[in-house]
């Protein structure tokens, strides 16, 4: 069992034991809300909800966000293991996480986010889950971004015939021709700006609205008792 795998708590390098607390609000909010979509995750979905684009159209569809900045694959799984998917029922769970683990290889990186897929799949069976790829990062090409773009290849062939799961492309737009990024798309070539947060979430929201209308469309077929 790699790092990535093991479900862990964040190192308090801060002191002030900030990321226990945010996991401790995130249980809370199970027990006081009804999402019907459920963003999980890391700094990419984190830094979605202080957008335009978050409050425009990912509002109206019921999300609760429950990402921090620095997690890594093991941070999350322990969260998910820990509270955080319980007293909720989602239609939709989507998962963004890896671009964290800078010292562990693209195919640990996979494993970790498939454990969470199983993880999530065993606490809710019916729920769907939809994972955005991991974006270029670092304004000139580099290693990193090389190894985001194998766990991406990886982790679309092992999602291949999985149930209610599915991989959207987001970094179309993002890497120039000259194979740099721009800080108008991501200020510190890592997280979004509004207007990379639109590019890269359009793909996410036109699914989320596919899915959700389906669900809808399903349900009112459904006899009632």
């Amino acid at each position: 069992m790699s790092s990535t795998t093991t479900p862990t708590i964040c190192k308090d390098l801060d002191g002030d034991d900030r990321w226990l607390s945010i996991h401790k609000r995130f249980v809370q909010e199970c027990k006081e809300k009804d999402p019907d979509v459920m963003f999980i995750g890391d700094g990419i979905l984190e830094s979605l909800q202080f957008t335009d684009y978050w409050n425009s159209h990912f509002v109206p569809m019921h999300c609760l966000n429950f990402s921090i900045r620095t997690d890594c694959t093991q941070n999350v799984l322990w969260r998910l293991q820990n509270g955080e998917l319980e007293s909720v029922k989602p239609k939709v769970i989507v998962l963004h996480v890896g671009t964290n683990n800078i010292g562990d290889s693209a195919e640990e990186v996979a494993e970790g986010v498939l454990q969470i897929v199983a993880t999530i799949r065993n606490k809710l069976p019916e729920v769907y889950i939809v994972i955005p790829t991991l974006l270029p990062r670092g304004q000139q090409p580099n290693a990193l971004r090389d190894k985001n773009s194998t766990v991406n290849r990886l982790l679309k062939e092992r999602c291949v015939g999985m149930n209610k799961v599915q991989m959207v492309c987001v970094d179309g737009g993002l890497i120039q021709s000259d194979g740099t990024i721009s800080h108008h798309d991501m200020f510190d070539y890592l997280n979004l700006t509004n207007v990379g947060c639109k590019k890269v979430f359009e793909p996410v929201w036109d699914l989320l609205h596919q899915i959700l209308t389906e669900n809808e469309k399903e349900r009112d077929l459904t006899p009632s008792e």
